[in-house]
């Protein structure tokens, strides 16, 4: 499940580039998918996967999330801060966007909440004390299958938030992500 060039993902005809524009793209992922028929959208997918449930990532996977989280609550890192509205990715929508979203922005999607969700493109972000982050979902039909794309931004949010992001880059990088990508392949092959 390979990280891929950020000059593959920024040719990719996407509203994200120009609504993040000015916050760093941190990392970008890809998983291939096959194309068991044309026309399917991410937010088809996306349906499908949460009527249908959807695999559960591994247990290392599981109990890194659960320790992070832990460790959070702590540190007393996860609490939303108090500019969060005022700060909110969802202050750029402009009304095309809000209109062409399928899903109301803010609603909670786990930890995170929805920014928008196209047919083929979802932005959910997550505020805490030690990040302000971005997360993108996009899925490409190809010749001869479908890509999902997974896109990581972070804008700083305090002196913290670099240390915080290179504490956490391996664990993310060598197992979260990858679990996370083979579990949207196993969801594909179980529902598409």
């Amino acid at each position: 499940m390979p990280q891929i060039s950020p000059t593959e993902f920024c040719a990719l005809p996407l509203r994200v580039h120009t609504f993040l524009a000015g916050v760093p793209l941190h990392d970008v992922w890809a998983v291939d998918l096959p194309a068991r028929r044309e026309g399917v959208t991410l937010s088809e997918f996306l349906r499908r996967a949460s009527q249908r449930g959807t695999n559960r990532f591994p247990p290392v996977a599981r109990a890194l999330i659960r320790l992070r989280l832990f460790l959070g609550r702590i540190f007393r890192l996860e609490g939303e801060p108090k500019d969060a509205l005022t700060a909110s990715f969802g202050s750029r929508l402009t009304p095309e966007d809000r209109a062409r979203s399928l899903v109301a922005p803010g609603t909670p999607e786990g930890l995170f909440r929805v920014v928008y969700r196209f047919e083929n493109e979802q932005l959910l972000e997550i505020q805490n004390r030690a990040v302000h982050a971005a997360a993108l979902s996009a899925l490409t039909e190809r010749a001869h299958s479908y890509r999902f794309y997974f896109a990581v931004y972070v804008r700083q949010r305090t002196w913290i938030t670099p240390l915080y992001m290179g504490l956490i880059d391996p664990f993310r990088r060598w197992i979260i992500y990858p679990a996370m990508l083979k579990t949207i392949r196993a969801t594909w092959d179980r529902n598409i």
